[in-house]
């Protein structure tokens, strides 16, 4: 009776009444995104509320992404398993002057319409050219230690 007892003991003490949240990203972000007005905030105003963005576009640099995630534990049963809650993104573009010109507020539900690739790229391509670049760069180094070849053309 005692062993049952410490073994109930045990687990109960293990369990939390609430959820555990972990949190990605911008807090709130929808919320955030209504006070961005197009053609009226700039680029330090977008900064201010939202700080440094998640990341930039690849393509693009006028093109700033905000990401946020929250995930949580399911039950018991499930094993611990996450659960996604909340998947936003916002995406804003910016002119040459730093004025928002467009935005854009995608969710979890947003997310599912779109259709990704199933393609995979060779993974040795991206290696390759890496190294690439950091032995061709190690290589102008070698042959011109000085750098004078470089600024020779009108001379």
């Amino acid at each position: 009776m005692k062993i049952i007892l410490i073994i109930l003991t045990v687990f109960l003490s293990n369990c939390k009444l609430n959820k555990i949240v972990n949190h990605h990203g911008i807090h709130n972000l929808e919320a955030k995104s209504k006070e961005l007005i197009i053609n009226e905030t700039n680029i330090n105003q977008i900064r201010t509320l939202l700080g440094p963005p998640s990341t930039t576009s690849y393509f693009d640099d006028n093109i700033v992404i905000y990401l946020e995630r929250k995930t949580s534990n399911s039950k018991l049963l499930k094993l611990g398993e996450k659960k996604l809650l909340v998947n936003n993104i916002l995406l804003l573009e910016v002119n040459n002057k730093g004025i928002l010109t467009n935005k854009e507020f995608l969710n979890k539900d947003d997310l599912k319409k779109y259709k990704f690739s199933e393609k995979e790229s060779d993974k040795t391509l991206g290696k390759q050219s890496f190294i690439y670049k950091a032995l061709s760069g190690i290589r102008t180094k070698i042959n011109d230690p000085l750098g004078k070849k470089r600024g020779s053309f009108g001379k």
